[in-house]
């Protein structure tokens, strides 16, 4: 059936900031998605409240609303744009339960906007527990024995029917948030209370335990013409108990007989024609008994899912754009694969290949955090990897990580088989390293299958492994027939090296002397049935490559790898521009990646895609590849993160072509020395700073310099390891524990400037000219982590004589440096002395919301200055404004707020209480939202709105600040009661206020109990109000050992509520603002590209006047 002529505009509703849960795959379906309906000639609004993804830049869209993804909000932006459809299936958990509501609201049926791509019933009866469990019985299969509930009574009784231990599922959330296994009464209250609170529908399922059965999942697709395909199979090394998000998983499924896998997929067709998805697709997930082969079907997500990327990936179907021409219309067999151009998407693709997921975490951002997994998703981000065998594609995946101690290895150990069977046990990041050391210590299979529930076949395969091992180590000389074994088994060459007790570059000389080098297949959906047209490859130590020659001069984009926190999708953002900006130059771009979330890896980003680990080995032999099927300009190592640019300086020894900044330069800025003597030339002042290898060392440069001091390892993104010391023995002891943060390199150690505005700069330098591309300036001050602050742009308070200063200053560091591209630099104004905090010559996090809130491709001109462009040439043609920058805003230009969204509830510590929300120099943010009106106050409260679910308007607002800060308190907490709020605060807070005529109620802190102090007429404690909800914002910025201990309380209380946090003066003045703002009236809505017209940097005579 050809396409609907009925939609002529459809509302595309994304997923929102990057969360746990829900990451940047989803930034990756709903690119696709916006650029297939754009293809189709159909006009398409965006409403997405991200600012560092593809999807929300204006050439994505024909109006880009980066606004909050609230029903208030979507009904403005349906009310002035009048779309006839609302695509809401490829914006994960957030966009479908907007959706919902919108459609309760009779917002859809009163504009006339009814969904497509899975209509409101489908969804009900895939996300209500309940409703699914008649579905599944309907299919004849069989849902786990489970009763719904609502409150805490009805989960108790529950219990007695089920029985312990049992699972918690809530409905309508995402990444299993507040689900987990309740073993007893004390451990089902504290999840089952989390599980009522996570869920918007306030309803938890309880069902019988699973734990330990094997859990498999499909990719089904479905089209209005009933025509169903299994696009993907894919299987949980890990058994249930762990969310499918923090498993590794394994695409096809290898552990199910044909006769099983029939059944799933029987199953599987029959649930997705009951729900009634007829436009698109859904995953269905499994559990089956390892003992008896009981088939339960667990859940399905009537949406374009996490594991929907993933599939995408592994087998080169593109279910976003295929799901989103169903959408409007087509059926499967009228759709064309890209991949082969012969073949229609009814054609169910088939593997020739293994494909293996690893996930990654960030425990070490949270050390209070149990880092047990369970069913609520943890990991921050996965890496995939393609081999011909299994062996293969897991050890390549393992490398991917990038984390010492990630990749199986055999150094010698002091553990014993049973101290790492019993350590293998609980499942945890790098269980499955735990597992390989078992079997190679002498546990057999059958015992490391008992402990840990994970199938034998797998475990054969790693004792494969393990014995390949021992062959190299006894062996007398390292044979290429061994070499070549080795490798086929995804062996690296740093594996290798440890092995024979060898340098790496040894191993490296010697393979590449004996001919051994990996050669690429083609990823092709197909299994070689017919050509591939798309060029998207894996290695292999196989025999014939399928690398096709080119005439054009091609350049090499290494990736960011795995999301983290501090290296997230705002890297990935930059590639992809940069990709686009130099195909559009006349270059061939070649990405190399193995993140399968992003939009790097889409097997047409790029004039050819390698999903390959980023390490030295790896990157060398695309090089080399790509050297014999034709002339390569460039490698570029500034775009994707710490990672690449890691690499920088080994792979300019080794001969590659690195443009943009050199890797020299790259060292001017990294090295505290050498970078200090670029800030000396420049006569620049830092804050006073010394480098310490060692406790004595670090204690002399703290005296010299006076506390309190910010103490951190050298070479680190995201803050890693740096903590702001206020005396001898916290320094002491961070000393100690520091070396692991980065063991080659020095302890950096700098004076902590207190009450300073930071403020940051995104520019590009080509040598002779700067383009600044926008100065922001931080909310919270300096000692918050420039990824964990609100940053303004254009800045809030700063004026023409700062700006100016900045501007010089960062125009000095690119000339001494040497900057080629993007630069990022951080200052620190205190007392009126503008200080350099850090320079990083690479592209930023800030650059996409640069970009946003300015209206100019600033990756994209990057590239081009990187391959030899000038700015001056940039600005002829257009790609740059003619003249002036984003350093000088116009007046009337828009305010652009950025929010960091924080993962604290994810987190619990092993006595199940959130873990601190306390903000410092480490980052823990895992993404962002972006705010943008004519005035700051609107524009932080819609960022508020955006990431956590908005300022209150009226209610009571507890405050306790510290001593520093409570003269600052003053006027935004008289401004709080002026606006009609109750305020609640702890004695001396509330002693402060009343001097100042400012009425409070005092209420107890929890030590104050404890420790006996009066507390007449205080009936409740703070934690216990918070806990009632009887406060609706909660203020507090911490000081002393007590204070940090109740503002703990305090604060891990509010998170666990749900209510807003502010730990800082500065971040309160703006709550006040924004409060304020609210009560204004409702908020006005306006795409990005209507900004930009207004803005008019570009001098098109559109500007408003």
């Amino acid at each position: 059936m050809p396409k609907r002529a009925d939609i002529r505009s459809v509302l595309v509703i994304g997923s929102g900031p990057i969360v746990i849960g829900q990451a940047c795959e989803f930034d990756y379906s709903g690119t696709q998605a916006c650029r297939v309906l754009r293809e189709e000639g159909i006009r398409v609004v965006l409403v997405n409240s991200n600012p560092a993804t593809i999807m929300t830049d204006p050439e994505f869209a024909d109006a880009t609303y980066v606004e909050p993804i609230t029903p208030e909000v979507v009904e403005a932006i349906i009310a002035k744009e009048r779309p006839d459809a609302v695509l809401a299936t490829l914006g994960g958990q957030t966009a479908l339960n907007c959706a919902m509501a919108l459609h309760e609201r009779g917002v859809l049926e009163r504009y006339n906007a009814p969904l497509i791509g899975a209509n409101v019933d489908a969804i009900r009866l895939g996300e209500d527990r309940e409703a699914f469990k008649g579905v599944v019985a309907r299919c004849g299969a069989e849902s786990a024995r489970s009763v719904v509930a609502h409150t805490m009574d009805e989960c108790l009784a529950a219990a007695q029917t089920l029985g312990y231990p049992l699972v918690v599922r809530p409905s309508f959330t995402m990444g299993g948030l507040g689900s987990g296994f309740a073993y007893d009464e004390p451990d089902l209250r504290r999840i089952a209370g989390a599980g009522l609170q996570a869920s918007p529908t306030t309803e938890v399922l309880l069902e019988e335990s699973i734990l330990g059965w094997k859990e498999y999942e499909l990719e089904v697709m479905r089209d209005h013409a009933d025509n169903v395909v299994v696009v993907c199979s894919i299987e949980n090394l890990d058994p249930m108990g762990v969310h499918t998000g923090d498993s590794i998983t394994v695409a096809p499924a290898l552990t199910l007989t044909d006769r099983e896998y029939q059944r799933l997929r029987d199953i599987g067709i029959a649930v997705i024609r009951e729900v009634g998805v007829d436009t698109g697709g859904c995953n269905i997930q499994f559990a089956v008994n390892p003992v008896d082969g009981r088939v339960i079907v667990i859940e399905m997500n009537p949406r374009v899912s996490r594991s929907s990327a993933l599939a995408s990936k592994a087998t080169g179907f593109p279910i976003a754009k295929i799901a989103a021409r169903m959408a409007i219309g087509y059926t499967l067999d009228e759709v064309p694969n890209d991949i082969t151009e012969q073949t229609p998407a009814s054609f169910e693709p088939t593997l020739d290949y293994i494909v293996v997921k690893v996930p990654r975490f960030a425990f070490e951002k949270f050390p209070q955090a149990d880092p047990t997994l369970t069913t609520t998703m943890k990991s921050v981000g996965e890496a995939m990897s393609i081999g011909r065998s299994f062996t293969e594609a897991l050890q390549k995946a393992l490398r991917s990580m990038e984390r010492s101690g990630s990749s199986f290895h055999w150094l010698p150990t002091s553990q014993t088989a049973q101290e790492a069977l019993t350590q293998s046990r609980r499942p945890t990041d790098g269980r499955i390293v735990s597992v390989q050391q078992a079997l190679r210590l002498g546990a057999t299979v059958e015992q490391v299958h008992e402990a840990t529930g994970i199938d034998p076949w797998f475990l054969d395969q790693i004792e494969r492994i393990n014995a390949i091992a021992a062959e190299l180590t006894s062996a007398p000389q390292l044979g290429p027939a061994q070499l070549r074994l080795a490798k086929r088994h995804g062996f690296s060459d740093a594996q290798l090296a440890q092995l024979r007790g060898m340098p790496e570059a040894v191993v490296r000389g010697v393979r590449h002397a004996l001919g051994i080098r990996p050669v690429y297949k083609t990823v092709d959906t197909c299994a070689a049935e017919f050509a591939a047209r798309t060029p998207y490859h894996y290695s292999s130590y196989d025999e014939e490559t399928e690398v096709s020659p080119r005439e054009k001069p091609a350049v090499l984009i290494l990736g960011s790898g795995p999301n983290r926190i501090g290296q997230g999708v705002e890297f990935d953002y930059s590639c992809v521009h940069a990709s686009f900006a130099l195909r559009d130059a006349g270059y061939d771009t070649v990405m190399v990646n193995c993140n399968p979330e992003t939009v790097s890896t889409d097997y047409d980003t790029s004039s050819r895609l390698y999903f390959e680990p980023l390490t030295l080995e790896d990157v060398l032999e695309v090089y080399y590849a790509e050297c014999q099927a034709g002339p390569v300009a460039g490698v570029i190592v500034q775009l994707g993160g710490q990672t690449p640019l890691g690499l920088a300086a080994a792979l300019k020894a080794e001969g590659l072509p690195v443009v943009g900044t050199s890797p020299e330069a790259i060292h001017l800025a990294e090295d505290r020395g050498a970078f200090g003597h670029v800030l000396a030339k420049a006569h620049l002042p830092a804050p006073q700073h010394g480098t310490a290898f060692s406790i004595d060392e670090a204690l002399d440069v703290a005296h010299r310099i006076g506390y309190p001091v910010l103490v951190r390892p050298s070479y680190v993104l995201g803050g890693r390891g740096m903590v702001i010391v206020y005396d001898d023995d916290s320094l002491r002891t961070y000393v100690e524990k520091a070396t692991d943060a980065s063991p080659e390199h020095p302890i950096l150690v700098d004076r902590f400037l207190d009450d300073a505005i930071e403020i940051d700069i995104d520019a590009l330098f080509d040598g002779e000219e700067l383009y600044v591309g926008g100065i922001m300036e931080h909310i919270e001050e300096a000692g918050i982590h420039s990824g964990d602050s609100a940053c303004t742009l254009p800045p809030a308070t700063l004026g023409a004589f700062e700006l100016a200063r900045v501007r010089e200053a960062t125009r000095k560091l690119a000339e001494g440096i040497g900057v080629r591209g993007l630069m990022n630099v951080q200052f620190a104004l205190a007392q009126d002395v503008l200080y350099v905090l850090e320079a990083n010559p690479r592209a930023s996090r800030t650059v996409p919301f640069v970009a946003k809130a300015t209206g100019v491709p600033l990756a994209k001109a990057a590239a081009r200055v990187m391959m030899g462009a000038s700015i001056a040439s940039l600005r002829a043609e257009g790609l740059l404004p003619a003249t002036g920058d984003g350093g000088v805003m116009p007046a009337h230009a828009p305010m652009s707020v950025k929010e960091a969204v924080l993962p604290f509830a994810r987190f619990r510590t092993q006595e199940g209480t959130v873990v601190d929300s306390l903000l410092g120099p480490e980052m823990r943010s895992t993404g962002e939202v972006m705010g943008i009106d004519a005035d700051f106050g609107v524009a932080f409260a819609k960022s508020q709105l955006a990431a956590y679910g908005g300022l209150p308007t009226e209610g009571a607002v507890f405050v306790s600040m510290a001593n520093r800060d409570k003269r600052a308190m003053i006027f935004p907490v008289k401004r709080l009661v002026d606006l009609g709020f109750r305020i609640y605060a702890t004695t001396g807070t509330a002693e402060v206020l009343r001097r100042h005529g400012i009425e409070a109620e005092a209420v107890r802190k929890i030590t104050e109990r404890a420790e006996g102090a009066s507390t007449e007429g205080m009936t409740s404690s703070i934690v216990e109000l918070i806990a009632a909800r009887r406060v609706q914002m909660v203020v507090n910025s911490p000081s002393g050992a007590l204070s940090r201990s109740d503002g703990y309380a305090i604060r891990t209380a509010t998170t666990g509520a749900d209510l807003p946090i502010i730990t800082t003066v500065q971040q309160l003045g703006a709550a006040v603002i924004g409060i304020e703002a609210l009560r204004g009236g409702p908020l006005r809505v306006t795409s990005l590209q209507d900004h930009a017209r207004d803005l008019d940097l570009y001098g098109r005579g559109t500007a408003r006047s």
